[in-house]
């Protein structure tokens, strides 16, 4: 078997959008498929390690792709995508034979609860449930006072959580986390902290000493700025998950995730 996009797109066809799996030929080798999923969805969460299953796996980090395999799995990585886990490695077959599998399983996150107007939210946190992100902090020692004297101006709080949270990627593989903010617009008074594939920019309009009072400007791909009036992390939330927002993401996907760059540890 030639694996290819091409091919991948069909194996997951033929499995659809619910919970399904198949054994491939023994001759494939499970680590090219595994290359072709990361190369598409990003860093996977190992579930199964050499027979082992990660004590902490349990619905919400794609527990139901092992179902089918029950003791059976030998290695198991997963990948959250939208509305959906898929899922790829070894297991024993009805004879016992090791062989690669493909699993997919439907992902479902819990209800997010509306926010009042006045409500004392924390953003980033909130941002964890709607991704459904499971995974450890992937920067949790950024040096951000080495960071901040080298840019001449303090950070927002929430983008460093962000950024200390979920590391390298991108939230539903579209929005570019920087993992330091670019100053290109700073004559304009911007600081660039995300971008996207459709070349939007966000940035904060750096008014005031206060950063965590810095509204957001998107600064479009034709040149217009649009201000918003909330941070960075409230930002991201609002266009995961209101679909009237003007920038909204929520269109394209009803369960949301960030896509990790960083390769599996």
């Amino acid at each position: 078997m030639e694996l290819t996009q091409a091919t991948l797109n069909d194996l997951l066809a033929r499995l659809g959008p619910a919970d399904g799996y198949m054994y491939l030929p023994s001759d494939l080798d499970s680590r090219d498929l595994t290359a072709l999923l990361a190369d598409r969805y990003g860093a996977p969460r190992t579930l199964v390690l050499d027979g082992f299953t990660d004590p902490t796996v349990d619905a919400s980090k794609g527990a139901a792709l092992l179902v089918p395999f029950e003791d059976r799995a030998v290695r198991i990585r997963a990948w959250a995508h939208g509305d959906q886990w898929v899922g790829t490695g070894t297991a024993r077959d009805a004879e016992g034979i090791e062989r690669p599998v493909l699993a997919v399983a439907r992902r479902e996150m819990p209800e997010l609860l509306a926010v009042a107007a006045d409500a004392d939210v924390d953003w980033v946190e909130r941002l964890v449930r709607i991704t459904g992100w499971t995974q450890p902090a992937q920067r949790p020692d950024v040096a951000w006072a080495e960071v901040e004297s080298r840019l001449g101006i303090a950070l927002p709080s929430d983008y460093k959580r962000m950024v200390e949270t979920f590391g390298a990627g991108a939230f539903d593989g579209y929005l570019d986390l920087n993992q330091q903010p670019w100053t290109d617009l700073s004559n304009d008074g911007l600081l660039i902290w995300a971008g996207t594939e459709h070349e939007d920019l966000y940035c904060w309009r750096t008014d005031g000493d206060d950063p965590d009072r810095w509204p957001v400007v998107v600064r479009s791909f034709d040149g217009e700025d649009v201000p918003f009036d909330c941070q960075a992390a409230q930002f991201v939330c609002r266009i995961l998950i209101d679909p009237h927002h003007r920038f909204t993401m929520a269109r394209y996907y009803a369960t949301h995730w960030f896509m990790n760059y960083r390769e599996d540890h």
